[in-house]
């Protein structure tokens, strides 16, 4: 059989697992600098640096540490630290500070000052290309002490933009709709990727300008921020998406939800609420009120003019600075899809008719929301010195009670504007009961105001690591909890009604995870890339600093670590040079630098720690630096997209022997479109090529020979072949459904599958073996949808009702050999269901509910095998409970994992018998990899 690759459920491939930085990262390169205007020369000699950490992928270095080197101080700090750079450029590459480096902010704290500058190209901004300068002033005179961050000096990207705003905003949302996993299939409530159906994504897109993503020589790219809902998942939405300037394809994307527990939505966005009376208008009033845990707390209230109620209003805290306020919102009734990007309508403050707030505003989640935020902000202001999340009085709005759908919502996060605290439910407590919860939200905040650290991959593990680490830090000092204790490294263990704070906590800084051990690769689409899954193993060497030094120097140095050192796309080393730097520079004794350096390399933060992971698979092709991309595989041959070694190039299709022999071939052709999603059945190879105005469907025999155009469209995705004759899958429009086809090559007009009569009815994920072609169809029957799975025979035309038109929720992959259809069903769980060609013999050989059940997402099939991507319900570890493959015989009979690898394994084709190759990012990058025999049960 050879597998259709239409994205059928988890979207395609992982663009570089160990992290953003990873991902968006290049080659060494070393540029020759040329003459420039300098804007300062040294007042003092300077002397060589003690420390310099080379960078990756630039010549600029990673970090300058131990210096001393004055500057002229006429004019401002920006302007200073732009002369120190030009003046040293020998030493920072830099040509030419003044144009390419325009100041982000400027931060002082007595004597220091602290300035960031945002890399530009030929007048674009960078993505995540920040260089930091620090400086003393002192009498007039200022010296530069360090500098760190990353300034790409390799880039040369043409800055013309060949593919247009509206084309890059339509890919942008047609890949989101991929990664929400409704592109080409169906939906968990039949909700299918076109956003004219009731169960569809609702999504806009909102074009953000031109950026330079770092690969290499960089990649011109349009970004576009995608928000909506996903109505089929009822989640909001909100995706930062880079899409290739010249040819149209998404080169990167992730979430910018910044979210508690993992992976819940949430949205962001310019939502701007109601502006509250000026302080000198409304005199502040202590009121009280009743936590959770049964504590009076003292609440800083307003009382308002006209209803005289007393209003969780506090303008006391910013009364001598921005005169900005701290409120806490009455959310309850609105759904959390009403947060993405906008100020829900019609909600108030929270407000009593007396100071005394009573027992409906502790349930409510109201007293400990605004209790805490009051907190958070005090320890800021008096541990840092630091006035609200912008260090500049930026109001502080906290929405309390949001709902999903009208049930519970057991999540809270920051949304760029504002905290939003779920409902909770009979378990859980609404989310603002946890002062280590409002403690992470707010710190985020902190975050995207200093390092803005990307929410993806190591960066966005090093984001939630720091939240963590403030979130509970905070805590435990309100509380008085001893660093000793067992139960200091929890999060979120106050949440519960009836459960033990061990059996609640969401994390556990003292799990005692590393990277060696512990460190999950996942594609974006799984946790943005693992950022809660791998935040533990950075907060959790944090937390063992805090537990070895005074616990507010600890704090001390992690906040300058945080706020002068790192740059947005730090990873895990990075993180870890910063805080060692940042101990270093508070002139911390030698005793606590060692502690520090000793808690990093006990979680094995080290250099290069990400070439330490074993894996007990075999190697077709490494690094692919591809994302959104699946192999394909039949006949003894797979096949895959691959970038260069940086990922700066259009992806190119190349296709080897499974069983490693010989050379890979390169298919496709080098014309700067991105060839992705190839398929063979071991004679020809089939793709799709992205352009600037549409997507060819293109063919070429193993053998040699030219390249042919099978199909042209503005939307097509999901190619499969056997004996010359291509299916594949047409979306001209999002509110048209999609349209399952098969042409044989050299024909001119495909057929179409399925007998669509109306604009709802849709045909999706087909796949071809032995003649015959498996897809999946909905129709719209009365109020709701039907979905049926059909085999046509393409000989004798005739097509067959193998799963009659009913209501499921959820219809995945399909599969046929031979004798049998595979198909994934979801009824009350995953089901693999099969059933002989001809519709008879219906039987579950994966179960959807019991002890042995499988979530499954994904399938592929041989005459021998059924190979199905799945996940395990319930699973307590977080690996186990990531996308693994499991391998089943045509019978039923489960012979167990196809590998032991850790992380996620996805995107898996059958070459034949049981072997597969699938796409792995345990090492840190994307490979794609086989075994030729199960791994059995992994344990």
């Amino acid at each position: 059989m050879r597998r259709n690759r239409a994205r059928s459920g988890r979207p395609a491939a992982k663009g570089g697992i160990a992290g953003a930085a990873a991902l968006i990262g290049a080659a060494a390169l070393v540029v020759t600098t040329v003459p420039g205007e300098a804007f300062a020369a040294p007042s003092v000699p300077a002397p060589s640096p003690s420390e310099v950490i080379p960078g990756t992928g630039t010549s600029t270095p990673a970090l300058v540490d131990g210096i001393r080197e004055g500057v002229k101080s006429t004019g401002s700090a920006a302007d200073a630290a732009r002369g120190h750079l030009a003046d040293k450029r020998d030493r920072y590459r830099i040509a030419d500070p003044g144009r390419d480096l325009k100041p982000l902010r400027t931060t002082s704290a007595g004597s220091s000052e602290t300035v960031r500058l945002q890399q530009k190209h030929r007048g674009i901004d960078v993505l995540g290309g920040q260089y930091v300068v620090r400086m003393e002033k002192k009498d007039g005179k200022r010296v530069v002490t360090g500098t760190s961050g990353k300034y790409f000096t390799a880039l040369k990207a043409d800055t013309k933009a060949d593919v247009s705003e509206e084309t890059a905003v339509e890919r942008a949302v047609d890949a989101t709709l991929a990664q929400l996993g409704r592109a080409g299939g169906f939906g968990a409530d039949g909700g299918e990727g076109g956003e004219g159906d009731e169960g569809a994504p609702s999504l806009t897109g909102t074009a953000r300008g031109l950026v330079i993503v770092p690969k290499g020589a960089g990649v011109l790219a349009h970004h576009v921020t995608v928000r909506g809902t996903d109505r089929a998942g009822g989640q909001p939405v909100l995706r930062e998406v880079y899409v290739d300037a010249k040819a149209g394809y998404p080169v990167l994307q992730y979430s910018g939800i910044k979210t508690f527990g993992a992976p819940a939505a949430a949205s962001g966005g310019a939502a701007q609420a109601p502006r509250a009376k000026a302080a000198a208008d409304a005199p502040g009033v202590r009121g009280s009120g009743v936590t959770y845990d049964g504590t009076t707390v003292e609440l800083q209230l307003t009382q308002d003019d006209g209803s005289k109620e007393y209003l969780m209003r506090d303008h006391s805290r910013m009364r001598d600075s921005s005169k900005n306020v701290l409120s806490t919102w009455d959310a309850r009734g609105k759904d959390v899809s009403e947060t993405s990007g906008r100020w829900p309508e019609g909600i108030k403050e929270f407000g009593s008719k007396g100071p005394q707030f009573s027992q409906e505003f502790t349930e409510a989640g109201a007293v400990d929301a605004h209790w805490a935020a009051g907190k958070v902000y005090d320890y800021y202001k008096q541990a840092h010195g630091r006035d609200s999340l912008d260090g500049r009085g930026m109001t502080i709005n906290s929405l309390v009670g949001v709902t999903y759908f009208g049930m519970p919502y057991v999540n809270a996060f920051w949304d760029g504007t504002k905290m939003v605290y779920g409902s909770g439910d009979k378990e859980y407590r609404t989310l603002s009961a946890g002062l280590d919860v409002v403690g992470h939200e707010m710190t985020h905040g902190v975050v995207e105001n200093t390092a803005n650290l990307v929410y993806a991959g190591q960066s966005g593990a090093l984001n939630e690591a720091v939240a963590d680490y403030f979130g509970n830090a905070i805590k435990t000092d309100a509380y008085g909890t001893s660093m000793d204790s067992p139960d200091s490294g929890l999060l979120g263990e106050r949440l519960c009604r009836t459960k033990t704070p061990r059996e609640c906590a969401i994390r556990d800084l003292n799990d005692g995870r590393t990277t060696s051990k512990s460190f999950l690769g996942v594609s974006f689409a799984t946790d943005n890339g693992g950022v809660h899954l791998n935040s533990t193993i950075f907060s959790g060497a944090l937390w063992d600093i805090r537990k070895d030094v005074d616990r507010a120097l600890a704090d001390r140095i992690v906040y300058k670590a945080l706020t002068e050192y790192m740059t947005p796309l730090d990873g895990f080393t990075e993180g870890r040079n910063a805080v060692i730097a940042a101990a270093k520079a508070l002139k911390v004794p030698a005793k606590d630098r060692n502690a520090v350096t000793r808690a990093f390399n006990a979680h094995g933060i080290v250099p290069n720690w990400e070439q330490a992971m074993g894996v007990d698979s075999d190697q077709l092709l490494g690094r692919l630096n591809t994302d959104r991309s699946r192999p394909g595989a039949g006949g003894g041959w797979w096949t895959a997209s691959r970038s260069n070694d940086n990922g700066s190039e259009a992806y190119s299709v190349w296709a080897g022997r499974a069983d490693g022999k010989g050379s890979p071939k390169l298919m496709s052709p080098n014309d700067g479109r991105y060839h992705v999603n190839p398929a063979t059945d071991g004679k020809t190879v089939v793709w799709e090529a992205y352009g600037p105005t549409g997507i060819d469907l293109l063919s070429r025999p193993l053998a040699g020979g030219p390249v042919k155009k099978v199909w042209s469209n503005r939307r097509l995705f999901g190619s499969g072949i056997e004996g010359g004759i291509v299916v594949w899958v047409d979306s001209p429009h999002p509110a048209v459904g999609t349209q399952a086809k098969y042409l044989r090559i050299g024909d001119k007009e495909p057929t179409e599958l399925g007998n669509r009569t109306g604009r709802r009815d849709t045909t999706a994920v087909p796949a071809i073996g032995n003649g015959k072609i498996v897809y999946a169809m909905r129709k719209y029957i009365g109020r709701g949808y039907g979905y049926s799975v059909d085999v046509h025979d393409v000989a004798s035309g005739r097509t067959t009702a193998i799963q009659p038109l009913t209501r499921n929720r959820y219809v995945g992959a399909v599969g046929v050999t031979g004798k049998h259809v595979f198909w994934i069903v979801d009824d009350e769980g995953r089901a693999v269901r099969r059933a002989n060609v001809d519709g008879t013999g219906v039987v579950d050989i994966s179960r959807d509910r019991g002890p042995d059940a499988l979530h499954a997402s994904d399938l592929t099939v041989s005459e021998q095998a059924v190979t199905v991507t799945a996940s395990t319900p319930g699973a307590q570890d977080p690996n186990a409970a990531l996308p693994k493959l499991w391998q089943f015989t045509v019978d039923g009979t489960r012979l167990g994992r196809v590998s032991c690898n850790r992380g996620e394994q996805s995107d898996a084709a059958a070459v034949g018998g049981k072997q597969v190759v699938w796409l792995d990012g345990t090492t840190g990058y994307t490979d794609l990899v086989t075994r030729t025999r199960p791994a059995g049960t992994c344990g």
